[in-house]
């Protein structure tokens, strides 16, 4: 079962119209991406009692870097794919059947360059955008689970949790957010990263 998410007041959230000012006054870093580079969707929707995002839970596949984690709908940035945000739109179709073309565009947030330890660097852009009406997500086969997470819950401090990587070995711990299950719905590395992005393009950082 779910661990349920705290509800908070009013005034942790965001709506989407602040949302739409301040990034649209947010000039974010673009980083000239090597051979690899990749993209993602930060979806939003504005319910009565607050803004949500999507994450979704990637699926557990042998040799993938990112196998079940939690994310934004993205991936690769393809030879066919005209722009990177071209590329999240179409990923975020693949992954999660929401089609972004006729969505609204918030904004860009900062790129990110980074990658698990053992892999190669790759530079990751991050688009968000408005979704009028809540759509449940249809998932593939890359995809595990999918959350509508309030803001709410990411501002919340006692949300925040070490999150520990390899998990079998606990050795080394990174900032992460508990947004379901603990251990199974942790947002942490570059995904934690453009949160932390976001909201301090928002004038409201998490830490």
């Amino acid at each position: 079962m779910d661990t349920p998410l705290p509800k908070l007041r009013a005034l942790e959230t965001f709506s989407v119209d602040q949302i739409r000012c301040a990034l649209a006054g947010h000039a974010p870093r673009i980083i000239r991406p090597t051979a690899k580079h990749a993209a993602v969707a930060a979806v939003l929707h504005e319910t009565a009692s607050g803004t949500e995002v999507l994450f979704i839970e990637r699926a557990e596949h042998p040799g993938d870097p990112w196998s079940g984690h939690m994310a934004f709908p993205g991936g690769r940035v393809d030879p066919g794919d005209a722009t990177p945000q071209h590329a999240a739109e179409r990923e975020t179709r693949e992954e999660v059947g929401i089609e972004l073309a006729s969505a609204e565009r918030l904004g860009r947030l900062d790129d990110v360059e980074g990658a698990p330890p053992g892999f190669d660097s790759l530079v990751v852009s991050a688009f968000v955008y408005h979704l009028e009406r809540r759509v449940t997500p249809t998932l593939n086969y890359e995809v595990r689970d999918a959350l509508w997470v309030p803001m709410a819950t990411l501002l919340d401090s006692s949300r925040h949790v070490p999150f520990f990587w390899p998990r079998e070995q606990r050795e080394m711990h990174y900032p992460g957010i508990l947004v379901g299950q603990p251990e199974r719905h942790v947002v942490w590395g570059l995904t934690y990263r453009f949160v932390e992005l976001f909201f301090t393009a928002l004038g409201r950082p998490i830490r």
